[in-house]
């Protein structure tokens, strides 16, 4: 028996709706998925017999919660104002004492969600309807709503009749509970094309690049032809690069301190597991001598934990096992220090050891004091290890007490602090900026967890550890300073990212009546946040006269860092709460330092809500840059490649922020990378409105990773760059500032070949991805050159290792299956 798709049924249940004027709709919410579908609707012409739009399609989810695992919809409400726009209203859960409520004009597209808090840390109960127009009432409180606007408080008083408009109906020999409602035909017929829109959508992000090479007999034909009147400055600043603290990318990863948890600062909340093993003590232990934590007269009060150790008999040892092991190479230095206080005066014995003990450098300490004195060392490795631990014997006995403890190697990028290959192989793209630090990471999980930048400065005891929102813990020491000083070796400008004064819209309670971004910095506070955020631009750009110029000088950089870009929120449910902060921080930024290009943020998709609203605002506020972000599957990237072609070449530019191939499994190979090409490719026609790109996540550690794919891995002795940052290589280091036009013909999927023409000063550049499973002739006559340079990037789609391959050779008259060409010759 041949089963006939849901999808069909459905199709063939509309095609046989009567000419009728108007139908009745069912809007409901189920308990399937836990409660996380949302709003499903379904439709009858007789109100029996009820027929869905899409098995648990959805029309409308909720957004608040902590990331996917809480965002649901209990009881959802749908009614009709006098006005004609309809409303939802719906419980978010039995915790939080508040509810959910958006309004829509066409039951498809609907706006802004807020989440009034009604009775604040206690369960509300299932909503009610009543005859005064109020939409929801409680003990001591009537909410109302007028159109167009955020619901809102009214005066107490008592609701004389409760209608509940519920009913229950059967659809697909389930019984709902839900409201009913007559609709016109035209409205009906929205939902179903939406439906349909939906569908279609889901089956064209479905598809894969790969296919049996049999179905192209070949040969295929391509001619690829330049207009040179139609050529168009593009931006210089589209190839860049993406930071966040995500996959342990900075300790232990990029900032190259060698010892973990320096500063015993872990703490059991940095984890949601609670884990008990991770506490003040990790990654430490003790042998032969007495190991606590105290806080007593701290270095700082930013620092307050340090270990106490109390020594009875000469010999024994304080030991750091590193982040999974200390790596050391024969004859290379490292340099040791430690904020110590002795009770005895004494001098400390610092050692390297391998796993059978073995001393692989060994050097004395100077007399500690009974204050707070750096001790300092230089340790040379006498063999390699990727397993040592430090050891670190009092020579005295008595009390000592020991903060700050740190083990750098000599040679880091540039001399100043990070991990040499590591940072070499970000500065092999050539990107022309660099985002930091988030992401997530950078509005925090909760206004307490919020990155303040500020706390990331100055001495080490002075910087302020977090809580990193993935899950482990931040040190700072790659703090604002390292990273201003990263972008200028590097040549790339840097973006900075600051909260809009709201955190992670997927944050927890944290000590408000409600979690999320509506847990943001009370309006009261927002002063001094936005006086923060201009203490940066100074910090950065400031004269060393002033008072943040000054702490950049004593840093060790008198002269200005040169910011011209700064990044407000990230992927931001677009709300009242987040507008209201964005536009303060904008306008004071704005009349304080005209100059600086302020980027705002359109969501965290490339449609929906927040997507809508963000652009709404950017055109009201006239923004120069939005920041988009979207993460998809190669048939997306297939399908999409004029998704920039109608933007409005005169509104808000945009900054491609974070944005990958995402197959299933979620890790990168050869059909990954050439989906991200294809789309560069796509971008650089569009470089007159796509400003600026960066591929997320940038980093991983490998055992500790949070999120895949990403795009260099890494351990301890090895960096591991993907094929996906092979492409991100290729395109940064061939970019160019003007686009011409391509006229490509010829016998193949137009989906499938793309091109890309750019120029630089000296050289014109064009990239051809060619996604069939077969070789393909190609004209490029026009190109009067006897020898290009020519790279080469194919392989089979599975690959996850192949390796551009670069040659001085003829002009190419073939292109390989499956591959990124790049040609690169005199502009004559």
């Amino acid at each position: 028996m041949r089963i006939i798709p849901f999808f069909l049924l459905i199709l063939s249940a509309f095609s046989a709706v009567a000419k009728v004027d108007s139908l009745y709709l069912f809007a409901y919410g189920t308990a399937k998925n836990d409660y996380h579908n949302g709003l499903h609707y379904a439709w009858s012409q007789d109100q029996e017999n009820w027929i869905p739009i899409g098995p648990e399609y959805s029309f409308l989810r909720s957004d608040y919660g902590r990331w996917g695992s809480q965002k649901k919809m209990y009881h959802p409400y749908l009614f009709r104002s006098e006005g004609g726009n309809w409303h939802c209203v719906w419980s978010l859960n039995e915790e939080d004492g508040a509810i959910g409520f958006a309004s829509s004009a066409d039951l498809v597209y609907w706006g802004r969600q807020f989440y009034p808090v009604l009775s604040p840390g206690k369960a509300i109960s299932k909503p009610v309807l009543t005859s005064k127009g109020v939409y929801w009432t409680t003990n001591d409180h009537n909410l109302y709503f007028s159109e167009g606007s955020a619901p809102h408080f009214g005066a107490t008083k008592k609701v004389e009749t409760i209608l509940d408009l519920r009913q229950e109906r059967t659809v697909m020999g389930m019984k709902e509970l839900g409201t009913v409602h007559k609709i016109s035909r035209a409205e009906w017929e929205k939902l179903v094309d939406a439906f349909r829109i939906a569908e279609a959508k889901r089956v064209q992000n479905e598809e894969r690049i790969g296919v049996a090479s049999d179905r192209f007999k070949g040969p295929m034909k391509v001619s690829i032809h330049p207009d040179w009147n139609k050529g168009k400055a593009i931006s210089d600043m589209l190839i860049g690069v993406f930071f966040e603290d995500i996959n342990y990318a900075a300790d232990g990863g990029l900032y190259a301190e060698l010892i973990q948890n320096r500063d015993f600062e872990y703490r059991p909340s940095d984890k949601e597991d609670r884990d008990p093993s991770w506490n003040a003590k990790k990654a430490w232990n003790a042998d032969g001598l007495t190991f606590t934590i105290d806080s007593v007269r701290p270095i700082h009060k930013n620092n307050a934990p340090y270990a106490k150790l109390q020594v009875n008999r000469v010999g024994g040892r304080l030991i750091n096992e590193g982040f999974g092991g200390i790596v050391l190479k024969k004859g290379e230095k490292y340099l040791f220090s430690a904020k110590v206080r002795s009770s005895t005066a004494g001098r400390v014995k610092v050692r390297l050891v391998n796993e059978q003990g073995d001393v692989l450098a060994e050097g004395v300490s100077e007399n500690a004091n009974k204050e707070w004195k750096t001790l300092k060392l230089t340790l040379s490795a006498l063999e390699n290890s990727s397993n040592a631990r430090l050891e670190l014997i009092p020579l005295k006995a008595g009390r000592w007490d020991l903060d700050m403890i740190s083990l750098f190697p000599e040679k880091t990028f540039k001399g100043h602090g990070l991990r040499e290959d590591l940072a070499q192989a970000i500065a092999d793209l050539k990107p022309k900026f660099v985002r930091f630090p988030g992401g997530c990471v950078a509005h925090g999980d909760g206004i307490n967890n919020i990155y303040r930048w500020e706390n990331t400065i100055g001495p080490w005891e002075e910087r302020k550890p977090l809580r990193n929102l993935w899950g482990y813990h931040q040190t700072m020491g790659l703090g604002y300073f390292e990273y201003f000083q990263f972008c200028e070796d590097i040549g790339a400008e840097p973006v900075p990212v600051v909260a809009a004064g709201v955190p992670c819209q997927n944050s927890a309670h944290h000590g408000c009546d409600i979690g999320g971004q509506q847990g943001g910095i009370p309006m009261e506070h927002m002063d001094e946040y936005v006086q923060s955020i201009l203490n940066l631009i100074e910090y950065a750009n400031g004269a060393i006269n002033t008072p943040y110029g000054k702490k950049r000088a004593e840093a060790g950089h008198p002269e200005p860092f040169g910011l011209k870009y700064l990044g407000i929120g990230n992927e931001d449910l677009i709300t009242d709460i987040f507008e209201e902060r964005f536009r303060l921080i904008y306008n004071a930024v704005k009349a304080k330092y005209p100059d600086i290009i302020l980027i705002g943020t359109v969501g965290p998709f490339n449609e929906g809500t927040d997507y809508v609203e963000g652009w709404k605002l950017a055109d009201q506020m006239k923004l120069e840059i939005v920041d988009e972000h979207y993460y998809q599957t190669p048939g997306w990237y297939l399908n999409n490649q004029h998704f920039y072609d109608s933007y409005d070449r005169k509104g808000a530019k945009v900054y491609l922020g974070e944005y990958a191939a995402h197959i299933p499994g979620r890790h990168n190979n050869l059909e990954t990378a050439l989906s991200e090409a294809l789309h560069l490719i796509n971008v650089e026609r569009n470089a007159d409105v796509v400003h600026m790109t960066s591929y997320a996540p940038l980093l991983a550690k490998e055992g500790y990773t949070q999120w895949n794919p990403d795009l260099i891995y890494f351990n301890n002795t090895e960096v591991k760059p993907t094929v996906g940052y092979e492409v991100q290589k290729l395109f940064g280091q061939n970019s160019g500032t003007k686009y011409y036009p391509l006229a490509i013909s010829g016998a193949f999927d137009v989906r499938k070949l793309a091109a890309s023409l750019v120029a630089d000063q000296d050289n014109l550049i064009l990239k051809i991805v060619n996604l069939h499973p077969i070789e393909a002739d190609v004209d490029l006559s026009w190109i009067k050159h006897a020898e290009v340079e020519k790279t080469v990037f194919s392989g089979d789609l599975d690959d996850k290792t192949v390796k551009p391959v670069s040659s001085i050779s003829e002009v190419p008259s073939k292109l390989a299956p499956y591959s990124l060409t790049i040609l690169k010759f005199k502009n004559k």
